[in-house]
């Protein structure tokens, strides 16, 4: 997927800078909205057309799924609103086909939208059809209309003294459960999971994350296979039951078959293949972005968190500024920093990591990581407001030295 660092820029994908370029970003989450913006500053004045498609205005939040889960109500943040004097064209509406070979996506109701270069920010959604039941017993986070639908049962089995279930022990798991447990003091709240939550913390935090659970009264089924999800309960791979009025699912992603289908080179798992500097293997006038991209670094491959993603958008809207006044594309650069997480309203664990997400010792919990996890889930709107101004930085780390060589 990487190329070498002589091959960067080399690549046969010319553009010229105005003459009406055509930009399409396909996709308005954290990382195609944050693209939009910053194109659209570093473009000024040159003629380039910027069209963001997304089939809602509103934006969504993901980094707060979980409190909506859990009944609270969230700010209603509209997409063209957030992109009111950027000049990019926003169109609502489903991108239902891309044709690389006449570089158009063609969009529901809105029919087959020409480009010259697209940014693929199409994202990943819990997938539930791994496990038999999860798709007709269990809601997800994936809209805020399902959150939503989640939170309305919820409050009837809270009424009721009854029972939930998080299915998934990772960190939105993890935070969807401890916000459930503050918000409905009387309802039992079980995590399954088949690793120990924060599994992937120091010691000291991991401790501290677990201690905050069992404050909150959640149970906790970990080393469980989950085998089914009935109506009325989980049941586990060695026939156990957990009793479940209502179910929340967060194990597994899965993302749109839209760039597999387009003919697009994907991986084993539909994530746009790219090399060093973000652009298609197989078509570079595409470039793919955040959860849609498989992106290998020296350390290792990224995963999606919005940590990661915002990297990417930065960084494919620098390069196709670049391109488009004829210099070389650079490569990618990122390291992790933090893994923040939130244990309630009013209660956090934040672990410091090194740039291949291994934990550090320096950990901050209680307030000040209430604090630091509040401006973290707020920074990407902030992010977006400056950006029509200003170029700004969302990487703290770039890798360090293991991240100066692309990889292989």
């Amino acid at each position: 997927m990487g190329v070498t660092g002589s091959e960067v820029g080399a690549r046969p994908w010319e553009i010229e800078m105005g003459n009406g370029h055509r930009i399409v970003i396909v996709g308005a989450g954290y990382t195609g909205l944050f693209t939009a913006v910053r194109l659209a500053h570093r473009t000024r004045g040159t003629g380039t057309e910027i069209t963001l498609v997304n089939p809602s205005s509103r934006f969504v939040e993901r980094l707060r799924m979980h409190q909506l889960a859990a009944g609270q109500q969230l700010a209603d943040h509209r997409i063209p609103d957030l992109l009111a004097g950027t000049g990019v064209r926003f169109v609502p509406g489903t991108v239902t086909a891309i044709d690389p070979e006449r570089r158009t996506a063609t969009v529901d109701g809105a029919g087959a939208l020409p480009y010259d270069t697209l940014v693929y920010a199409l994202g990943s959604s819990t997938d539930t059809s791994n496990v038999p039941g999860a798709d007709t017993h269990a809601f997800t986070l994936n809209s805020p209309e399902v959150a939503g639908r989640f939170a309305a049962r919820l409050t009837e089995v809270a009424a009721a003294g009854g029972s939930v279930s998080v299915c998934g022990g990772g960190l939105t798991g993890i935070e969807a459960a401890a916000e459930i447990a503050e918000s409905h003091p009387g309802l039992h709240v079980t995590l399954i999971s088949a690793d120990e939550p924060g599994a992937m913390m120091g010691a000291t935090a991991r401790a501290y994350l677990l201690r905050a659970l069992d404050r909150l009264g959640v149970t906790l089924e970990t080393g469980a296979r989950i085998g089914k999800v009935l109506p009325d309960a989980v049941e586990l791979a060695d026939g156990r039951l957990v009793q479940s009025d209502v179910c929340l699912w967060t194990a597994g992603v899965r993302v749109s078959p839209l760039a597999a289908e387009a003919g697009i080179t994907t991986d084993e798992r539909g994530l746009i293949q790219v090399d060093a500097t973000l652009r298609s293997v197989s078509h570079p006038e595409i470039l793919a972005i955040g959860d849609a991209a498989a992106v290998r670094l020296a350390w290792g491959p990224l995963h999606g968190t919005c940590q990661s993603g915002l990297p990417t958008a930065q960084h494919a809207a620098d390069t196709i500024a670049r391109l488009l006044r004829g210099k070389a594309a650079k490569p990618f650069r990122f390291g992790y920093f933090h893994q923040p997480v939130s244990l309630g309203r009013r209660d956090a664990v934040i672990q410091f990591t090194k740039a291949d997400e291994t934990p550090r010792r320096l950990h901050l919990t209680g307030r000040f990581a209430v604090a630091y996890k509040e401006t973290v889930s707020g920074s990407p709107l902030l992010t977006y407001r400056l950006s029509k101004r200003v170029n700004v930085t969302t990487a703290v780390s770039k890798g360090g030295r293991a991240t100066r060589t692309p990889a292989a």
